[in-house]
């Protein structure tokens, strides 16, 4: 109970190791303290004398002015994140819970109040993310952090050990030069090169939410991330088309994959996917065959309506090593119809007959079932470019991942005169993000648009 009713006495000494004891009342509750010299109690007395006379309220437990217990009871930096960190996981998606711990994981060295005896970045980035900020169900089905469940390596609980006991409170991480320091780190990869522009917006969105709980927590007045004049580095999300395979190059390329062994027949069709129909790696692998629309000539349509983003099992609730999402940036149970021309029709047509579908009505399945994971399809990308690609070509970024099919798909849809409108909906973007990554080809279309309108000028 906080209350200004608070009587101090005069300061007495007696016959012990530290005689001089100050004594004071706060409500209905005698408090007292003792110090080795006389001057430590008296000053000890004017800090709380002055505190009263500043209209502070005292609490009657601890006898302490509020500005004190304030500090007494704040938590730490890393006590907040690790509770944010239960409070956001069970409605949160994997891919999300993952990108809180390693935005939490990047930021919260920034606070510690300390550099002496910290461990090494890496042990330390592992219990981190790994560890510290991953929540796991006890044996009683409770949310708890992993740590507190299972026993870390040596390293790691050391790791832990040191951030809890030397991270500030959370009134000394709201100060602008702390949050700044804070920006800065998650504006660089671990490299030291830039971030991309989304990977910068993503984790500064996870500090300000983190930040505002604090608000909801009453630990902090408000969100302290708003007064923070801060820019981040400049960064050029476009398309490098320099290294965007040509449509000669893109067939090429999913021609040898099928080539190159039973399992890239297998998978040909998956890459088809990735550049007919500018699909994302996620949504070919939750592609069912109810949602598939395959006649024997002509254009085909798949209504796309859901995805299956990798992701560590670590971070999913039923251990899988991938989580069961809607469309990417869409109300869970939302569609997206996209057509698809005939060779793709009967890539599918084709895939299907021979291979079947997955117990779960999925086209696309592991050699061992279970979803295709990036690293089956990336060996298979890697060795598909030095069969396809020139040596010279195979030296430089052309096609160096299987996503730059989805960007070859996209870029032919623009320059073939496609609507910008339509080429974002069939690609699931906004025109936002259309614009951003794709405007190199979308002023090439200017020519175009200006002979157009010089037409209908004319009459013509």
């Amino acid at each position: 109970m906080l209350t200004y009713d608070v009587e101090f006495w005069s300061i007495r000494q007696r016959n012990r190791p530290k005689p001089f004891e100050l004594r004071w009342r706060v409500g209905e509750r005698k408090h007292s303290k003792s110090f080795k010299l006389k001057t430590q109690a008296e000053g000890r007395q004017n800090e709380l004398m002055s505190a009263l006379r500043k209209r502070e309220q005292f609490d009657e437990e601890t006898g302490l002015p509020v500005s004190e217990l304030e500090v007494l009871t704040t938590p730490t930096w890393y006590e907040h994140a690790t509770a944010y960190v239960l409070m956001k996981w069970p409605k949160a998606a994997a891919k999300h819970r993952a990108s809180i711990a390693e935005t939490l994981a990047t930021i919260t060295p920034v606070f510690a109040s300390t550099s002496r005896g910290a461990p090494k970045p890496p042990v330390l980035r592992k219990a981190l993310y790994g560890w510290a900020f991953r929540a796991v169900r006890d044996e009683e089905g409770s949310l708890r952090l992993r740590h507190q469940v299972e026993e870390p390596p040596a390293d790691v609980a050391a790791a832990l050990a040191w951030i809890a006991e030397h991270t500030c409170k959370m009134t000394e991480a709201a100060r602008s030069d702390r949050l700044r320091m804070a920006l800065d780190a998650i504006s660089v990869k671990l490299n030291g090169d830039p971030a991309a522009d989304n990977t910068v917006n993503r984790k500064r969105m996870v500090l300000s939410n983190v930040l505002r709980y604090a608000v909801e927590r009453a630990i902090l007045p408000a969100n302290p991330l708003v007064g923070v004049d801060w820019t981040a580095p400049k960064t050029d999300d476009e398309v490098d088309f320099r290294y965007v395979p040509n449509p000669k190059q893109a067939a090429a390329l999913i021609e040898a994959v099928r080539q190159i062994s039973d399992r890239g027949e297998h998978l040909a069709a998956f890459f088809g996917c990735l550049y007919y129909a500018a699909m994302r790696p996620s949504e070919i692998a939750a592609l069912r065959d109810a949602d598939c629309t395959l006649p024997e000539s002509g254009w085909g349509e798949l209504v796309l309506a859901g995805s299956r983003p990798e992701v560590g099992s670590g971070w999913t609730d039923d251990g899988k090593s991938y989580d069961e999402r809607g469309l990417k940036r869409r109300a869970r149970k939302a569609t997206r119809p996209v057509p698809i021309p005939p060779v793709l029709t009967a890539m599918l047509r084709e895939h299907r007959e021979r291979y079947g579908v997955a117990a779960d009505g999925t086209l696309f399945r592991a050699a061992e079932g279970g979803r295709v994971n990036s690293t089956e399809y990336c060996s298979l990308w890697d060795a598909a470019r030095l069969k396809a690609l020139s040596a010279r070509e195979a030296e430089t970024p052309l096609a160096d991942v299987p996503y730059s099919l989805r960007h070859a798909g996209v870029s032919l849809w623009i320059n073939s005169g496609v609507d910008p409108v339509e080429v974002a909906r069939r690609a699931g973007h906004s025109l936002t993000v259309l614009f951003r990554f794709y405007a190199k080809i979308l002023r090439g279309q200017q020519d175009k648009a200006n002979a157009l309108i010089e037409q209908g000028l004319s009459g013509g």
